[in-house]
C-alpha cells in the first residue's frame, strides 16, 4: 500500500515536471536558487550530510568554508532539478547549446572502433542532460539503468522522463539488466551509468578521498566480459549557462589477475578520476547520502550483519 509521504513525493515531483517546465528561464533559475537557499538555512538531513561529505573533499577547509561550499552545493542541486524539470521542453539546439565537453575523442573514437563504450559518471552537475546532449548531438542513442524507486508511478515518471531524452531505461533490480547492456556493448553500443556509490555487499571497495568507500563493479565487469572501452567522465558548471564536462582516458582492462582482482584495480581507477573531477569542482557533487563505509555503522554494513 503506498503510504502519504510516497503519495506526496510523488506529486511534487509530478508538479516540478508540470509546472517549472513551463516557466521562463530565468524565473525557474532563481526559483532554484530560492529553494537550495531556504534547504540550507534549514539544515536539514540531507543539507548535513552533504556538508559532512564535503569535509573529505576538502579537508582544509575552515567551518566558515564548508559553510559556503555546501551553500553553493545546494545551488548546484537545485540547478540539476531546474534543469532536469525543464529538459522535456528544450529543443535539440538548447540542449546542444547546453553543455560543452572536452576530450570527446575519446568516446567518438571509442564508438567509431564499433566495439561499444561504457561511460561511467559521478553524480556532478547533471547527468541528465550530459545524455540528452549525447542523443542530440552525437545522435547516438544509449541504455541506462535507474533505481527502483517507491512509489511505483514516482519510478515510472522518471523512466519516462528519461525515455523521452532518447534514452533506453532499464530497471536496476534483477540480474536481466547486466545481461541486456553487456549485448548492446557487444553491439557496439553505448552503455552510460552513474557509479560513484554502492552500499551493497557487491560493491568494490575503494579508496575515495583517502577513506574506504564502496563502488558499483558493474562498469569494470561489463568492460572486462564485452571488450568495451570504459570511459570515466566528469561534469561541471561554471558561472554560464552552458554545463562543461571531461571524458577521461580509458581505463585498461589489467593483463593479470583474476576477475575479481581486475575489477578491483579498474574500479580503483574509475575512483581516482571521479575523485579528480571532485576535487576541482566540490560544489557540484551532489551527494546527500552516505558513501563512506566509516559512517555507515555496523548495522547499515551489509557484511557485517546487524547487531
Amino acid at each position: 500500500m503506498t503510504s502519504l509521504q510516497e503519495r506526496l513525493t510523488d506529486g511534487l515531483y509530478g508538479l516540478g515536471w508540470s509546472t517549472v517546465k513551463t516557466l521562463p528561464e530565468p524565473v525557474a533559475t532563481r526559483l532554484g536558487r530560492t529553494i537550495a537557499d531556504l534547504a540550507w538555512r534549514q539544515r536539514g538531513k540531507g543539507v548535513r550530510r552533504l556538508e559532512s561529505n564535503y569535509a573529505r573533499v576538502v579537508p582544509d577547509a575552515t567551518p566558515e568554508r564548508l559553510a559556503e561550499l555546501t551553500r553553493a552545493g545546494m545551488r548546484s542541486y537545485l540547478r540539476y532539478w531546474m534543469e532536469s524539470f525543464r529538459l522535456p521542453v528544450w529543443s535539440p539546439e538548447r540542449i546542444r547549446r547546453g553543455f560543452d565537453p572536452k576530450d570527446l575523442h575519446f568516446l567518438t573514437d571509442g564508438l567509431a572502433a564499433g566495439k561499444g563504450v561504457v561511460l561511467a559518471l559521478p553524480h556532478l552537475a547533471n547527468w541528465d542532460l550530459a545524455g540528452a546532449w549525447v542523443t542530440a548531438e552525437l545522435r547516438t542513442p544509449f541504455t541506462t539503468v535507474a533505481e527502483r524507486l517507491k512509489p511505483e508511478t514516482l519510478y515510472d515518471r522518471f523512466v519516462a522522463y528519461r525515455e523521452g531524452l532518447g534514452m533506453e531505461v532499464l530497471p536496476h533490480s534483477g540480474g536481466s539488466a547486466f545481461g541486456t547492456l553487456a549485448r548492446r556493448l557487444r553491439d557496439g553500443g553505448l552503455v552510460c551509468l552513474v557509479a560513484d556509490r554502492d552500499l551493497s555487499a557487491s560493491g568494490v571497495e575503494v579508496t575515495f578521498f583517502g577513506e574506504t568507500a564502496r563502488m558499483p563493479a558493474g562498469p569494470a565487469l561489463l568492460a572486462q566480459q564485452t571488450g568495451a572501452l570504459l570511459l570515466p567522465v566528469t561534469l561541471w558548471y561554471d558561472d554560464s549557462p552552458v554545463m562543461k564536462g571531461r571524458v577521461h582516458p580509458p581505463i585498461e582492462v589489467p593483463r593479470s589477475g583474476s576477475r575479481a582482482e581486475k575489477t578491483s584495480v579498474m574500479t580503483q581507477a574509475l575512483a581516482d578520476a571521479f575523485a579528480t573531477g571532485i576535487a576541482e569542482h566540490p560544489e557540484d557533487w551532489h551527494m546527500l547520502q552516505r558513501l563512506w563505509l566509516a559512517d555507515l555503522g555496523p548495522s547499515r554494513d551489509p557484511r557485517k550483519g546487524t547487531p
